[in-house]
C-alpha cells in the first residue's frame, strides 16, 4: 500500500469508529454521536453533529457538537476520538457575540473543549442586542456559561457513560470575568480556573472609560479628533522611562514595580499659548492623560482605581484602548470609548441616546445597581471555591491599558483579608511589560492550562513560573514571576534576558 493511501485510510477510516460509538482504544460509548441528536435535555437542542478529520488549529480527528440552549444561547463541544476524560471550556473577549472557541487546539491533547455565543450574535464592540433585552443581559452577564457547562458535562456523560474527571476554565478580559463570575457563583463547575485581566466589575471599568473619554473625545459629534497624540504619548512614555526603568537595576523598558514610579506633571513641557505642538502638551492633553492614572472618585468613595505608568506609546496600548490613535483604528473612536457608552446606552440605562458627554457620575452607584447585580463579580468571599476543592490562577499585565492591574491587585487583596488562607487555592501573577491579555515588552507566553492541570490534578502549586517573550517564534527573553505580593528582581549578575538571573524579592507594601 502506498504511504498516501495508508495515512487517508487511517485518518478517514477513524470517521466511521467515532461514528458508531467506539473510541480509538476500543472502547465502546453508551451512545453513538448520530443519537445525540434524540438526547432529551431541558431547554436544549442539538442542532448539528460532524465528524472531521481536522481543523484550524485541531490536527486530529474528532467530532463537533453544535447546540442551542434556551432560546439563543449557542454552543459548541469539540470531542477528540481519543478523549482524555478533561473537559475545557473558553471564555470570551468583549461583548462576546460568537462562538469564542480559544482553546481549541488542546483538542490535540485530547480535552474536550466548549465555548459559547453568550446567548446573542453581535460584533464584540457592540451591545447594541441587549437593548431592553433582560434574558439577553442576565446571559451574557452570568447565565450561559455555567448553563454551557452543565450541558456540555451532560452530553459527555450521555456519551461515555461518565462525566468528565477533571474541568477547567479559562478566560482573558471578559473572559477574565466570567472565570471569576465562575469562581464565585457556580464554584463546582469546574475543578481548575484561570482568570486573567479580568473584567469583573463592569459599570466601575465602564464609568472609568467615560470620564477618560470625556477628556479625550470633549465633542460627542466629532470624535476623530482626540485631544492625546500620538507625539503626546512618545513624549509621555520616554519621560516614564527616564523617570522609573532603572528603578529595578535594568534598562529593559519594563518597569517592574508601577507602584514605585512616580510622575511630576509640572515636569513635562507646556506648549506655549496652549496651541499644541510636536514637542509639548497642552493644558487639556495634560488634563486627559491624568484622567487615566488617577482614580475615579464619586462622593469621596472610588469607583475605579487610576491605571499605572508605562508604555504608553508602544503599539496595541494608549493608541488603541485610550487615545484611539492607532492606524488600525482608522479614526474611529478608542477601545474605552467603544466599551465605555455601549455598556452605559444598553447594559446601564438601556436608553440608545444616553450622551456619555454630559454624564456627571452624580448618581453612579444608585444607577447602577442593577447592572452590576447580573454583571459583577466583585465578591470576596471564595468559601464555596475552598469547599469544592478548586484552584483559581489570576494574572494580570502591569502595563495593561484596557483594565487596571490595580483593581485586580485591590480585589484580591481584600479577598485575602477575608481568608489568609487564600494563597492555598487561589494566587495572583503580575506580569511586569506585559500589556491586555499579551504583548507589550515584557514576557508574555506561558501554558496556563499547563499550570493549572498541575495544580488540581498533581497538587504542584504555581509558585515560581517563567515566561517567555517569542519574537517569530524563536525565544527572547525569559523571566521568573512569583505569586503575590512577591515580587521579581535582577541578582545584579548575567544577562538580563535570561530567567535564573532574577530571583525573589519579598514585597513589602
Amino acid at each position: 500500500m502506498k504511504i498516501t493511501t495508508f495515512l487517508f485510510a487511517l485518518i478517514f477510516g477513524f470517521i466511521p469508529l467515532i461514528l458508531s460509538g467506539q473510541s480509538l482504544t476500543g472502547k465502546k460509548t453508551c451512545i453513538s454521536f448520530e443519537k445525540l441528536k434524540e438526547l432529551q435535555l431541558p431547554d436544549v437542542s442539538i442542532l448539528k453533529i460532524e465528524s472531521l478529520p481536522s481543523d484550524t488549529n485541531v490536527n486530529v480527528p474528532f467530532c463537533r457538537v453544535q447546540g442551542k440552549i434556551s432560546k439563543e444561547i449557542n454552543f459548541e463541544l469539540l470531542v477528540p476520538q481519543q478523549w482524555n476524560g478533561r473537559f475545557l471550556m473558553s471564555g470570551n473577549g468583549g461583548f462576546a457575540g460568537s462562538i469564542q472557541n480559544k482553546l481549541k487546539s488542546y483538542v490535540n491533547e485530547g480535552f474536550a473543549v466548549a465555548g459559547t455565543d453568550t446567548g446573542h450574535q453581535g460584533f464584540e464592540l457592540l451591545a447594541d442586542w441587549a437593548l431592553n433585552n433582560m434574558e439577553r443581559q442576565l446571559n451574557f452577564g452570568r447565565l450561559a456559561i455555567h448553563r454551557t457547562t452543565v450541558v456540555s458535562k451532560s452530553i459527555l456523560n450521555t456519551l461515555y457513560c461518565t462525566y468528565p474527571r477533571y474541568s477547567y476554565f479559562l478566560g482573558c478580559s471578559r473572559g477574565g470575568g466570567q472565570a471569576m463570575v465562575e469562581a464565585q457563583f457556580y464554584p463546582d463547575d469546574f475543578n481548575g480556573i484561570v482568570a486573567g485581566a479580568p473584567a469583573f466589575n463592569w459599570p466601575a471599568f465602564g464609568a472609568q472609560f467615560i470620564r477618560g473619554s470625556q477628556n479625550n473625545y470633549p465633542n460627542p459629534a466629532d470624535v476623530s479628533k482626540p485631544v492625546i497624540t500620538t507625539e503626546n504619548l512618545k513624549l509621555l512614555q520616554d519621560y516614564v522611562l527616564r523617570q522609573c526603568d532603572n528603578i529595578d537595576g535594568v534598562s529593559d523598558r519594563i518597569i517592574n514595580d508601577p507602584r514605585d514610579c512616580t510622575i511630576d506633571f509640572s515636569a513635562l513641557p507646556l506648549c506655549p499659548n496652549n496651541k499644541p505642538g510636536v514637542s509639548c502638551f497642552t493644558q487639556e492633553q495634560i488634563k486627559a492623560i491624568k484622567s487615566i492614572y488617577s482614580p475615579l472618585l464619586v462622593n469621596n468613595e472610588q469607583v475605579y482605581p487610576g491605571f499605572p505608568v508605562g508604555l504608553e506609546a508602544e503599539a496595541g496600548s494608549w493608541d488603541v484602548w485610550i487615545s484611539g490613535t492607532s492606524p488600525f483604528m482608522q479614526k474611529a473612536p478608542s477601545l474605552q470609548y467603544m466599551f465605555g457608552t455601549n455598556m452605559f446606552k444598553y447594559l446601564v440605562y438601556n436608553n440608545s441616546t444616553w450622551d456619555y458627554s454630559t454624564y456627571d457620575f452624580k448618581n453612579f452607584f444608585e444607577e447602577t445597581k442593577y447592572s452590576s447585580a447580573y454583571l459583577d463579580a466583585t465578591q470576596t468571599d471564595y468559601s464555596g471555591l475552598k469547599k469544592a476543592k478548586g484552584k483559581m490562577i489570576m494574572y494580570h499585565g502591569w502595563n495593561d491599558p484596557a483594565l487596571s492591574a490595580y483593581a485586580t491587585i485591590q480585589h484580591y487583596e481584600e479577598a485575602a483579608q477575608k481568608d489568609k488562607d487564600l494563597p492555598s487555592y487561589i494566587r495572583l501573577f503580575l506580569l511586569p511589560g506585559v500589556l491586555h491579555c499579551n504583548g507589550g515588552t515584557g514576557p508574555d507566553n506561558i501554558d496556563w492550562v499547563k499550570l493549572i492541570q498541575d495544580w488540581v490534578e498533581n497538587e504542584k502549586a504555581p509558585e515560581r513560573i517563567v515566561l517567555s517573550k517569542l519574537d517569530n517564534g524563536k525565544t527572547i527573553m525569559t523571566r521568573p514571576v512569583f505569586p503575590f505580593p512577591k515580587m521579581t528582581i535582577y541578582t545584579g549578575r548575567g544577562d538580563t534576558n535570561l530567567e535564573q538571573n532574577f530571583e525573589v524579592k519579598p514585597n513589602k507594601k
